[in-house]
């Protein structure tokens, strides 16, 4: 039996695989971007809104890479975990002593994601200097309610980078002892005048998950979509397709 031709197409949508997954901020802006979405997280994820292998991600993409399944994908993301030198929390980890106690993924992440062959992104916020900041995305570009900075390696492929606008004021909160207001939240934390659950929802658009881990960890699905739309334009320029 024929399918019907919405099914079709929706099947030619290139599948993309995202690696350390979390609760999906970035899956659903590659889902917007046109591709469908795999998923893989060490930790039970289930506000995650696609399928998805439960287990460690580099183990699951060597198995992918071993047993040639890598090959479904079109394209992979990756946001390996950052806390051993992110800039938000280095200087909180080294007055605690707890400096150098994560294991550092994006050396290892980023050998594994070139023997795919595949284009790639690797993720993280400000402070790691270990990747190329070949995007830098800021919630401003997608006049979102908070700015959470982050920087984007892309292996193999390039994509032109948004103006990096101005922001309008401050970030909501206690700075020094003084409350300050202001247009954007503080997507981290808990004290210190940050927002309730239904504020960071709005501010980061992310609806299908309440737990404040998972939004305070969220990258906006703006920001993938962005990408997203970036590497399939790319992709149709390099075989002459039209938009």
């Amino acid at each position: 039996m024929t399918q019907p031709t919405d099914i079709r197409r929706a099947d030619e949508r290139p599948l993309l695989l995202d690696l350390f997954s979390w609760a999906g901020g970035a899956a659903m802006g590659y889902l917007r971007a046109g591709f469908r979405v795999h998923g893989c997280d060490i930790a039970d994820r289930p506000n995650y809104p696609f399928a998805y292998h439960r287990g460690d991600a580099l183990e699951y993409l060597a198995h992918l890479i071993a047993t040639g399944e890598i090959e479904r994908y079109a394209f992979v993301h990756s946001s390996p975990p950052c806390q051993a030198k992110c800039s938000l929390t280095i200087g909180t980890n080294q007055s605690k002593g707890w400096g150098g106690t994560h294991e550092d993924l994006v050396a290892p992440t980023r050998a594994l994601l070139d023997l795919t062959g595949l284009p790639y992104v690797i993720e993280q916020p400000n402070g790691r200097a270990e990747i190329r900041k070949d995007l830098w995305l800021c919630g401003e570009m997608f006049k979102l309610g908070a700015i959470r900075h982050r920087n984007f390696e892309l292996g193999g492929w390039t994509a032109p980078p948004p103006e990096h606008l101005r922001h309008r004021g401050r970030v909501r909160g206690y700075r020094h002892g003084e409350f300050y207001e202001g247009p954007y939240v503080a997507p981290y934390g808990n004290g210190g005048g940050k927002p309730s659950v239904p504020e960071l929802q709005e501010a980061m658009g992310i609806t299908w998950t309440n737990a404040r881990e998972e939004l305070t960890e969220a990258i906006p699905p703006a920001y993938s979509e962005y990408i997203g739309r970036a590497f399939r334009a790319a992709t149709r320029a390099a075989l002459g397709v039209a938009a």
